[in-house]
């Protein structure tokens, strides 16, 4: 195709491949910036096709059978993927001239809701007298729910009920989704980082606590249980609280998220605390679909990401 053409070569689950494919995300012939992507198999020797390409575009969450959060190991070490990642990897920790997007060295923070939560509290440096908060959520990780000091640990953490509890694993299993809560006008704004260029969407989100308390049906205290990708309880349209958000703070926030990530495409969501008006950032995920974003701002930006971290690599 010639030395002007970077062929980016990606992996991911079929669903996931075909939105991005349906919005014109991977062109199999060049676009006008050099660009063209071919589709990875694990089906087929991967040494071949990796010899075609000059990026490794990848979801390896896709790719993950279990993670043992027990052990005492090191974490890259305690997830299993599935053997056709497990031989892509192979290759990523020693790769030749290709460019990784991105590395999983990066990705793992990403995995453990407790270490991200942990990175997130480095968001004060960017708070200062006079504008809004931007923080992560309280957290507390719970051992046993049956421990008799819970309320004080609780207390401790700045949590009280209705508190939103989370498995520690963020993704990449069947149960990471099944979901300090904060009462946020059910409104959920959703940014999306691609490389230096961020965007953001606004979407219904969960009732306010008085609301969720409501939903458990009687008077006695409960859990209710749901599936965040599937089954999230939202509120009615009445009760948005519309676009109040302060975007130069959140931007400031996404391009700190990106210096310490280490990521290229990545998302996060964040709610507005009622009164406080605190700015939570309550998620944080890589390689988002950001189908909320209009394909003709997103794809390009998407486009130019990929291209400015090769770029970034050849002079490094």
């Amino acid at each position: 195709m010639g030395n002007d053409v970077v062929t980016i070569g990606y992996i991911m689950k079929p669903s996931r491949e075909e939105d991005f494919a349906k919005r014109g995300a991977f062109p199999l012939y060049p676009t006008r910036d050099g660009l063209m992507f071919l589709p990875l198999t694990f089906e087929l020797p991967l040494a071949p096709q990796l010899q075609e390409v000059d990026i490794i575009l990848h979801k390896a969450t896709d790719e993950i059978i279990s993670i043992d959060m027990t052990g005492t190991a090191e974490f890259a070490n305690r997830i299993t993927f599935t053997r056709g990642m497990q031989e892509l990897k192979r290759y990523m920790d020693h790769p030749p001239d290709c460019c990784v997007i991105d590395q999983l060295d990066k990705i793992y923070p990403v995995l453990d809701r407790l270490k991200i939560q942990q990175t997130l509290l480095g968001l004060q440096d960017l708070n200062a007298p006079g504008r809004q908060i931007i923080r992560g959520p309280h957290f507390l990780k719970v051992n046993d729910f049956r421990d008799p000091s819970l309320d004080q640990k609780l207390s401790g953490a700045k949590l009280s009920l209705p508190s939103i509890v989370k498995p520690q694993v963020a993704c990449g299993v069947a149960h990471a989704h099944n979901m300090e809560y904060v009462d946020h006008s059910s409104t959920l704004y959703k940014f999306y980082v691609l490389g230096d260029k961020v965007f953001n969407a606004v979407k219904k989100s969960t009732p306010n606590a008085h609301i969720l308390m409501k939903l458990c049906g009687d008077d006695e205290l409960k859990p209710l249980v749901f599936d965040s990708l599937k089954s999230l309880p939202t509120a009615d349209e009445k009760q948005l609280c519309g676009d109040n958000i302060d975007h130069g703070l959140v931007t400031e926030a996404a391009k700190w998220l990106a210096r310490n990530l280490g990521l290229t495409i990545f998302g996060f969501d964040v709610v507005i605390q009622e009164g406080s008006r605190d700015h939570v950032i309550v998620d944080v995920n890589y390689l988002p679909s950001f189908k909320e974003v209009p394909e003709g701002v997103a794809i390009p930006a998407f486009w130019d990401a990929i291209k400015k971290k090769l770029e970034s690599k050849r002079t490094t």
